[in-house]
Formats: structure tokens, sequence, C-alpha cells
């Protein structure tokens, strides 16, 4: 029995020290595998630091190509005095070269909106021309009415719209209340309207029909409005008969509404009875005003 207990016990101090002999060798599993990811981890860094250098130069040559377009007019970086990958030494940019602009069209036609309508604008050089035009005219007018002596019933101006050419209609044009025109004052409207014809202007012409405060109420017309519209038409009528194209006429009726002296004394009214042939300018107004002596 002493036998048996003696093997049984040798045979456990031989088990013993062995697994004691290997228990401290466990950190070799963790060491390798920590260096297999080291491994990996540098083998990963230097394949990204591999650099493929024909498509680095096609990018730089884009990139260049791109930036000397639309930043600068020379040079071949995006940055002054610095380095990049584009130039090691660095690149200044030029100064970039402003548009040059081009010179005004010589097309007479030319529509530019103006609070939703459009608008006539014309060149710098046909403003003047037909500055000077405008003037003649007036200049033309007045020396016709004073040559016939009408010149205190035959007014013309330039102003922002145009000439105006001012009739008075007392004594003149109508008797008073009425739209019919006078016999003798047919030719005189119609002289006018020869005298704008022949100058060769292609201005729009507004006929505007001009009443006093003096009220009206009778069965062809209620009141001013319909007075001073239908005078404006009855002139219109023989402004045609000068050759003018119809399609430049248009009329227009105020009634009294647009006074040019005060209505409280008989002068005032005599001078707001009145009819204006407006020969309009083409740019609706925005070229520069010069008096008419």
């Amino acid at each position: 029995m002493s036998s048996d207990h003696g093997g049984g016990g040798k045979g456990r101090r031989k088990g013993g020290p062995a697994e004691a002999e290997h228990a401290d060798e466990r950190w070799l599993l963790t060491y390798a595998d920590m260096i297999t990811l080291l491994m990996a981890l540098f083998i990963v860094m230097w394949a990204i630091s591999s650099v493929n250098t024909s498509k680095f130069n096609a990018l730089r040559d884009s990139l260049r190509e791109a930036f000397n377009g639309k930043l600068m007019t020379g040079g071949e970086g995006t940055l002054s005095g610095g380095t990049s990958i584009l130039n090691p030494d660095g690149a200044r940019i030029a100064s970039v070269t402003p548009p040059r602009q081009s010179p005004p069209s010589t097309q007479s036609n030319r529509f530019m909106p103006s609070n939703g309508i459009a608008s006539f604008r014309a060149p710098v050089g046909s403003a003047q021309a037909e500055q000077q035009n405008l003037e003649k005219l007036a200049r033309q007018i007045q020396n016709y009415a004073k040559q016939h002596g009408l010149a205190s019933k035959i007014g013309a101006t330039v102003d922002e719209r145009g000439v105006i050419i001012r009739l008075l209609t007392d004594k003149v044009l109508f008797d008073p209340g009425s739209s019919d025109l006078k016999t003798p004052s047919v030719p005189l409207i119609r002289q006018v309207g020869m005298i704008v014809e022949k100058l060769d202007v292609s201005n729009p012409i507004r006929v505007e029909g001009n009443t006093d405060t003096t009220p009206i109420a009778t069965a062809r017309f209620p009141s001013n409005w319909e007075l001073s519209t239908a005078r404006a038409t009855s002139v219109l009528q023989v402004l045609l008969q000068a050759g003018i194209e119809p399609a430049r006429f248009s009329a227009a009726g105020y009634a009294d509404t647009r006074p040019v002296a005060s209505n409280s004394d008989q002068l005032g009214r005599y001078m707001n009875r009145h009819v204006d042939i407006v020969v309009l300018r083409s740019d609706g107004g925005s070229s520069t005003i010069a008096s008419i002596p």
C-alpha cells in the first residue's frame, strides 16, 4: 500500500513543475498578435504613401489650366507668394482685367423694361439728333406764328416730353362749348401738320384737349371730359390731312385737370382752354432738355 501511495505522489510531482515552467510564456501570444497588427498597419501606410505620378501630374495640369482660365490672366498658382503643390516656388496672381465695354449700338430699335412697360431707348447719337430736330421744329412753328400774326394764339416749346405746340381755342379753333372747328382754323391746323411732316421725323404725336373749370352739361357733352376729348379728336382729324402716318397719332382729353394758369380770373381761364399737339420724344422723355428762346 505504501508503494501505491508513493507512486501516485511521485507522478504528481513530475506534472506540477512542468505546468509551472510554461505559465509565464502566455504573453507571447499577445505580443505576436500585436506584431502582426503593426506589420499590417505599416503595410497599409506604405501602400497609401505610394503616389501614382502620372495621375498626380494630370491633376496638377488640370487645376493649373482651370485657375489660369478663370481667376487670372497670368501666373500659375492661386495664392501670391506662397508655395503649393502646383508650383513649389509659389506664383503670383495677375490683376484681373475688367471686360472692355462694347461701343453703343447703332441700331435704332432698342427696348428696355421700365416698370413692366417696354420703352424705346435711342442711342446717344440718335438722342442728340432728335433733340436738334425738336428744337428746329419749335423754331419753325414760332416763325410761322409770327409771320401770320398768331404769336399770341400759337406757341411752341420744348420740354421733357418733346415739342408742345399749343393752340388756344377761343376765337381761333372753337366756339364756347363746341367741338366743331371754325372754318378759318382748318388751314391753320393743316399747315402746322405740314411743318411737322416736312421735318421728316417719326416721333409719335399726341393731341391733348384741355378746358377750364367752367362746368358744361349738354346732351352731347355731359362734362368737360367729353368736350376736351372731342376737341382733341377734331384737331387730329385735320392733322391726318397733312399726310402724317395715322399710326403715329393718339388723342387724349384732360378736361380741367391740367391747368397752366389760375382759373380764378378770366385771363387764366382763357389760357387753360387750349389744344396741345405734342410731338413726343422717342425715348420717353429721358433726353437732356434745351430751352428754346
